[in-house]
């Protein structure tokens, strides 16, 4: 069975590290407390505050384990040691779908980094699928929900 493994930027694992601790040592607490605060409100049966606060520490040491085991298997991925003309995680592609004059520019990161409305897209999405491995100047053909469509890889950057 393969060792499962996270592909980020360095960016995004530095995110990840403040997120953890700011869960760890900020939001816990909080909901501690929120907890201790809750049960002093007496019967525990009828108390939403309780249950509310219950919830949200599920919520917050789901997300505390899933952040730890993203950290314990990152992938940091060194853009710069990928030919520079080749599509790979933590770069930025600009490419323009065939036909049109249009150019879009993606920079491709990890999963839990992408932010599509700012230019992030996942390396699991069907563009960055397509685009992982091609070169500057190559065609590429996409398959989103959407459709599929034709592009030509105008420029990669680091």
């Amino acid at each position: 069975m393969p060792e499962k493994s996270y592909p980020m930027t360095a960016e995004g694992k530095e995110k990840l590290q403040a997120e953890l601790k700011n869960l760890k040592l900020v939001k816990r607490p909080e909901v501690i407390e929120r907890i201790k605060v809750a049960r002093s409100f007496g019967d525990l049966s009828e108390n939403s505050e309780y249950d509310a606060a219950k919830d949200e520490q599920s919520h917050v040491e789901d997300r505390i384990a899933q952040v730890e085991d993203m950290l314990k298997y990152a992938q940091v991925v060194d853009a710069d040691s990928v030919d520079p003309n080749e599509v790979s995680v933590g770069k930025t592609v600009t490419y323009t779908e065939v036909g049109t004059d249009d150019a879009e520019t993606y920079t491709i990161v990890g999963s839990d980094e992408s932010d599509p409305l700012n230019g992030k897209i996942s390396n699991d999405s069907p563009i960055a699928q397509a685009l992982l491995g091609k070169k500057e100047g190559e065609t590429v053909s996409i398959t989103t929900p959407g459709g599929q469509f034709d592009v030509v890889i105008n420029n990669v950057e680091a």
